[in-house]
């Protein structure tokens, strides 16, 4: 949280300024919809940051450099949450029950959902608003490996006994490339996302291009002034 605050939103000068800031008694910082004054707390993707007596809400994304970054949005998306599945067992009285990446546990889900899916968690009433499947056509993006950041639709998936299983992804340049199964989150049913995308919506650009977007952006700052 305190990178939060002091690099990407810049609400702090200073470390103990985003302490005094997360430690405030009117509770400024909520996490997922709850009141968090721990200024070291750790922030993991999807996790939903708002800041009520600014009214702002941020959604914690990765982009293709790997950094987490906080993107804007409104306050009816900022009421739910996406939550992978990453496990689902039976537990002790054989009440069923499954995990989420950022260590929820829900008991009784619906039997349909899977490992590999995502949840819309929502965050009022702490129930499942809907499932999005881990299928192909579905669009994801990439939470780790080279490819870090890139959203794209899954184009089909590769079984591997013993070893790990692949995942084949095209963005809307059209542009193929393959991951591990595990570093796919899926976000959204077809091409379209079920949470607003950052800039550049998970293009990897080149370094020409990135050169050529970073000239254009100072082209506009000098046009302006």
């Amino acid at each position: 949280m305190n990178v939060l605050l002091q690099q990407r939103l810049k609400y702090a000068l200073t470390r103990d300024e985003s302490r005094r800031i997360a430690n405030d008694k009117q509770g400024l910082i909520k996490v997922d919809g709850k009141v968090r004054r721990n200024f070291r707390f750790p922030l993991g993707v999807m996790d939903v940051i708002s800041i009520e007596k600014t009214n702002e809400h941020f959604r914690i994304l990765i982009d293709t450099k790997g950094k987490y970054n906080p993107h804007r949005v409104d306050a009816k998306e900022a009421g739910f949450k996406l939550c992978k599945i990453v496990k689902k067992t039976i537990g002790k009285n054989k009440v069923p029950y499954i995990v989420t990446h950022d260590g929820r546990t829900i008991r009784f889900p619906h039997p349909d959902i899977e490992i590999g899916d995502s949840i819309k968690y929502n965050l009022a009433n702490k129930e499942i608003d809907g499932v999005i499947k881990f299928v192909n056509g579905a669009s994801a993006i990439l939470t780790g490996g080279n490819n870090i950041g890139r959203i794209g639709v899954i184009q089909s998936i590769e079984k591997h006994l013993g070893s790990y299983d692949i995942g084949h992804v095209k963005d809307s340049r059209g542009h193929s490339f393959s991951t591990r199964l595990s570093n796919l989150f899926v976000i959204g049913d077809g091409k379209t996302p079920a949470i607003s995308l950052p800039k550049g919506e998970g293009i990897l650009l080149s370094l020409i291009e990135q050169r050529e977007a970073r000239l254009g952006n100072e082209a506009v700052d000098e046009d302006d002034e």
